[in-house]
């Protein structure tokens, strides 16, 4: 096992000097920026810092004070070292892939106080000064001789990353008229307000017109550039918002306070809803940290235990959403919870079906394979310790699952374990429907009106 050890006051003598070398690196400049709270955009923003003094991200001037105060507390004078007093001076900056080595040199002791005076120096790979100065240490007394602490594993997490893209992306495209169904509480209005604000909707609100000003007066929201539908109750707003999309007065529609069975109602009506010849099915846009590329889930909301023929439209569904936002061809995996065919386990079979389905070009514009178990699908690593073979092992950009109890845990799981945020749509009804969750936040909500935005501008490509 590695030792640390120290040098106490007695041992030391003028000249004695450690060093260490390290190379910066993106991570350690966000690992920095979340422990210091320093987030000046010089070091963390790519797009500032290509017009600041140095044209590109630089290091925390810091980052080369702290490996200064590494070699002090764990070579010279090492454990039980006290900080009293640090000079330094600051010569030019750290680029990321830039090599720094830093030195320390014992150049004065003080008996009465055991205070050791250490000149401290920092260079790059060209031998340029980066750091210069001077730290005043009390120098332990007793020798110490310790195992070397394992520094701790730290993953850093990007949260939203998916939704800034979704919002980039919609923000190009024009904003899209938005019946807002039944809003009567303040994080409805919030959402919608904010969604406008971002030029990704023009909101239209529907349902009982006191109740909304109400709601609205109480989260501090100005309705006053907004249309007001009033109506008496959530069951007319829904009837009311769908007929306006039927008729092609709005583009979509974004569920507010009102059960979803009770929105649904009114667009799956065989006289007046909005239904077309594809299933009606539900995705969720699925922004985890720690998975490197946007993740749809679907159906985890809609349809409970769906057929051989609505899964096939749930997963061209899927694909559609896909290719929307950005995926130009999404890879899918169906979900089991074995990779191989069985007759004992139906969503195998239904998987087999859907795969040959995808290679008669009854589903098309995605890679399409399965069963797969949830690990496979998304881990590379346990494909290849399970020896499993396919096209999207570890790469999976859509995941559908077997049924709604399914997917529903998965959604929560990811959501309340893995930090993701999570925003829905529902796809194959005439318009994008913002199926939004009672308790969803404004980011939810955004990144649900962006999926619309986009949906709809790919339409309006495609039929143009």
């Amino acid at each position: 096992m590695e030792l640390i050890e120290n040098h106490p006051f007695d041992e030391l003598r003028q000249g004695d000097s450690a060093s260490l070398v390290r190379t910066l690196s993106r991570r350690d400049i966000e690992l920095f920026a979340a422990v210091s709270g320093d987030v000046n955009p010089t070091h963390v923003d790519e797009e500032f810092a290509a017009s600041d003094l140095f044209h590109q991200v630089i290091g925390h001037g810091m980052w080369g004070g702290a490996l200064i105060s590494t070699v002090l507390g764990t070579q010279l004078p090492g454990p039980g070292t006290v900080y009293v007093n640090q000079s330094l001076q600051f010569h030019r900056p750290v680029g990321v892939g830039d090599t720094v080595a830093v030195s320390v040199k014992v150049v004065g002791k003080i008996a009465q106080t055991r205070h050791v005076i250490l000149d401290c120096l920092a260079t790059n790979q060209a031998g340029e000064l980066v750091i210069t100065g001077t730290a005043e240490v009390i120098a332990p007394v007793e020798k110490i001789s310790r195992p070397r602490m394992a520094v701790p594993e730290v993953a850093v997490l990007e949260k939203g990353r998916l939704y800034r893209r979704l919002l980039e992306g919609a923000q190009r495209l024009p904003a899209v008229s938005t019946a807002v169904v039944h809003p009567v509480d303040a994080l409805s209005l919030a959402g919608a307000v904010a969604a406008a604000r971002e030029k990704l909707i023009v909101p239209v609100f529907i349902g009982p017109e006191a109740r909304i000003r109400a709601a609205a007066k109480q989260a501090g929201l100005d309705l006053s550039p907004y249309e007001i539908i009033s109506t008496e109750h959530s069951a007319e707003a829904a009837r009311q918002a769908v007929a306006l999309a039927r008729a092609g007065g709005v583009q979509a529609l974004m569920k507010g306070a009102l059960h979803t069975d009770e929105m649904m109602r009114a667009v799956i009506d065989g006289a007046g809803g909005l239904r077309t010849a594809r299933r009606i099915s539900h995705v969720f846009a699925v922004d985890v940290p720690g998975y490197a590329r946007p993740l749809l889930i679907t159906d985890a909301a809609i349809n409970v235990r769906p057929t051989l023929e609505h899964k096939r439209d749930i997963v061209q569904n899927a694909i559609d959403l896909g290719r929307a936002i950005g995926i130009s061809q999404p890879k899918v995996a169906l979900l089991s919870a074995v990779e191989t065919v069985t007759s004992t386990i139906p969503s195998t079979l239904d998987a087999a079906a859907l795969c040959k389905m995808a290679d008669r070009g009854q589903i098309s514009g995605g890679i399409v394979d399965g069963p797969l178990a949830f690990d496979n699908a998304i881990s590379e690593t346990a494909a290849r310790a399970k020896g499993i073979v396919s096209p999207l092992a570890g790469r999976a950009d859509i995941l559908v699952v077997p049924d709604i109890e399914a997917g529903n845990m998965l959604v929560k799981q990811l959501e309340y374990l893995a930090g993701a945020e999570i925003s829905g749509i529902v796809l194959g009804a005439r318009v994008p429907i913002m199926l939004t969750s009672r308790a969803d936040g404004v980011s939810a909500r955004l990144g649900s009106c962006a999926i619309a935005a986009l949906l709809h501008g790919q339409r309006a490509a495609a039929n143009s």
